[in-house]
């Protein structure tokens, strides 16, 4: 009895004994993972194999950073959100076409390459591949430069070899950029065999192009990204959202800007973007550069072009097929239009929305899975915006809606002002044509060559020289009359606003408001091209008349003088007015009359003059962009 009685008592404490064990386990092995995890945090990765300068393939940083590495890999994974991506089709497939949605662009890119293919994006694992496939790049025909391999490969060490053979008692930086000269003045092919012999193989941008491969920290090493902004920070242009230039502007600016040194880490998570996702010339015949000289603005740019000489003529991308004109082309400035937007004003990076952080384990990890926000709407967005997926996405469709409407009359416009460019040039070519046919056939008969080729071999080739001598005579009347000067100065500045915003693959998102104002100012220069392309052809304007009001079925309205006297022609379509109005013109008040009238003309000279009034028409409510317009076709006095 007393020894059942000692082991009730003794039970207790037994109990409490084993309590007590468990949870000194659990506390101790708490305190080891808690160890182990500190440990982690401090060295997030274990290096297994040394890494250089020279080590371009991704493979090989990925064992010692495999999370990351993972990342990279799933950009080879087809997406698409509403406006942009590759997946269009069974996965592997090549994305569509741009021309496919807006097909004003290959109008605009007449006489260049992006007429021939120009694709919508896919990841960064196919930015080399999709340089090497596409038709603009056919090897047998190098038309492209060496310099499409500044963004496209991992090419730091060709520049360095290169570099160092050339100018061996330069410093790095002086031989980093002479490589970047030797390889622009390679051809496209040329340059990728030279690197695929250096680097043992040519890859797409990899790790060593964003990290130092001893601390991993981020860092630039693209020489025209390092020459650019430095020539930016070296200027006036205002620049608030990269408090470090600021900050360098301020001191004593004894040595260049350099971003690598001056730069903070938020603006780095920035430049490491901007190294390649910005507006260059990467052309044949010269280095390849960033515009910056005079800020990140699109007419700042411009500026810079126009001030640029080439063998004694004003900088020109190509000489546009249709006018005979010389533009410009833009190339993917998200970093320009990111740099006017909201969130760069906001201290936002690039890699923040694009490459947001993510937790795996005690590992805090940027994704390097980089793709749209809209993708990732939880870890881009709403760290910033407390709202809900669908909410966030309605917005920044909303926000896309719209600028989409508005980069499709801005092309619709850019097109219309070809037509009537297009139709001053035709008098003039076909006035020519016999005389520029007669000179090409003469030169080719001095040519042994030709005479050996069949017959349809040698048409094609008068035709060739006899377009060539055209648009030779052409640009001499140019030169000639300052009106049609003056419509090339239209059409470039036009079509540069309408391309810088087109190839700006945001949608507008990055600069909604700036990318509004742009787009106003193409259609309204391509416009003013229009009316100015009329006067050449002997039109005019008589009586112009804008309908201050609006009709409920949102229709136009043409007028005509109460004397009765009907326009010679009338285009468009349009509807019935109510009312009277009265306009004072050439110094005579006259009274306007309403006149229901409907019918239609393909002639774009003509159609331009009513076109260009469209700044005074609400177009979201009218089906026509022009309103209320007497005009007559008079003859050209003597």
């Amino acid at each position: 009895m007393e020894n059942a009685t000692r082991k009730r008592g003794a039970f207790p404490y037994v109990v409490v004994a084993i309590v007590a064990a468990v949870a000194a386990a659990g506390i101790t092995a708490l305190i080891v993972n808690i160890f182990q995890r500190k440990q982690e945090a401090r060295n997030p990765f274990l290096k297994l194999v040394e890494v250089t300068e020279n080590d371009v393939d991704p493979a090989k940083w990925g064992i010692n950073w495999p999370r990351e590495y993972d990342g990279y890999l799933r950009t080879s994974e087809p997406s698409r959100t509403k406006y942009g991506g590759g997946l269009a089709g069974p996965e592997g497939t090549m994305p569509p076409e741009k021309a496919e949605r807006d097909p004003w662009l290959t109008r605009v890119f007449a006489g260049y390459l992006f007429a021939i293919d120009y694709r919508d994006r896919r990841g960064h694992a196919f930015m080399l591949k999709d340089q090497e496939i596409t038709k603009r790049n056919v090897p047998s025909e190098a038309k492209q430069s060496g310099n499409c391999l500044h963004c496209h490969g991992s090419i730091m060490p060709l520049y360095r070899k290169l570099g160092r053979e050339a100018s061996p008692q330069a410093s790095e930086a002086e031989q980093i950029q002479k490589g970047l000269q030797l390889v622009s003045d390679m051809n496209y092919w040329d340059a990728h065999k030279a690197l695929e012999q250096t680097t043992n193989g040519a890859h797409p941008v990899s790790c060593v192009d964003c990290h130092s491969p001893k601390t991993m920290e981020l860092r630039v090493t693209r020489p025209a990204f390092i020459t650019g902004i430095q020539r930016l920070a070296a200027s006036n242009a205002d620049v608030p959202h990269l408090p470090s230039i600021e900050r360098w502007r301020r001191g004593g600016r004894s040595k260049p800007y350099d971003p690598n040194v001056d730069g903070t880490r938020q603006e780095m998570r920035s430049f490491v973007c901007g190294q390649c996702h910005v507006e260059y010339y990467c052309g044949k015949g010269m280095t390849l550069f960033f515009p910056w000289d005079k800020g990140l603005k699109v007419e700042e740019m411009e500026r810079h072009y126009d001030s640029l000489q080439v063998k004694g003529r004003r900088f020109k991308d190509w000489v546009h097929a249709e006018t005979g004109f010389d533009v410009l082309k833009a190339q993917h400035p998200e970093f320009e239009a990111w740099s006017q937007g909201i969130h760069a004003k906001s201290g936002v990076a690039c890699a923040d929305c694009h490459m947001p952080y993510k937790r795996e384990g005690a590992l805090k990890v940027s994704e390097h899975w980089v793709r749209s926000p809209l993708l990732e709407v939880n870890r881009s967005c709403e760290t910033c915006h407390p709202y809900g997926d669908a909410e966030i996405k309605a917005r920044v469709e909303a926000i896309q809606d719209r600028h989409f409407a508005l980069l499709t009359r801005a092309g619709q416009a850019a097109t219309s002002m070809l037509d009537a460019i297009v139709a001053v040039r035709k008098p003039h070519d076909e006035q020519h044509r016999a005389a520029a046919q007669a000179k090409a056939r003469e030169a080719l008969a001095k040519n042994a060559e030709f005479a050996k080729l069949g017959a349809e071999e040698q048409e094609k080739k008068v035709q060739a020289e006899t377009k060539a001598n055209l648009l030779a005579m052409w640009q001499q009347a140019v030169e000639k009359d300052p009106k049609l000067k003056e419509l090339g100065e239209l059409q470039r500045a036009a079509q540069w606003r309408l391309d810088f915003v087109a190839a700006e693959n945001s949608t507008g998102f990055h600069a909604p408001q700036e990318m509004a104002r742009i787009l106003g100012e193409s259609i309204d220069l391509s416009r003013q091209a229009e009316v100015r392309a009329g006067a050449f052809l002997n039109v005019r304007c008589a009586d112009m008349i804008i309908f201050p009001s609006w009709v409920p079925n949102g229709v136009s309205h043409l007028a005509k003088e109460r004397g009765g006297r009907s326009p010679t022609r009338s285009y468009g379509s349009f509807g019935t007015g109510e009312s009277e109005i009265q306009k004072t013109s050439r110094g005579l008040t006259r009274k306007i009359s309403p006149l229901p009238f409907s019918t239609t003309s393909t002639d774009p000279a003509l159609v331009s003059l009513l076109m260009s009034l469209s700044t005074v028409v609400r177009p979201s409510r009218c089906s026509a962009m022009w309103t209320g317009v007497v005009f007559r076709k008079v003859k050209a006095r003597a």
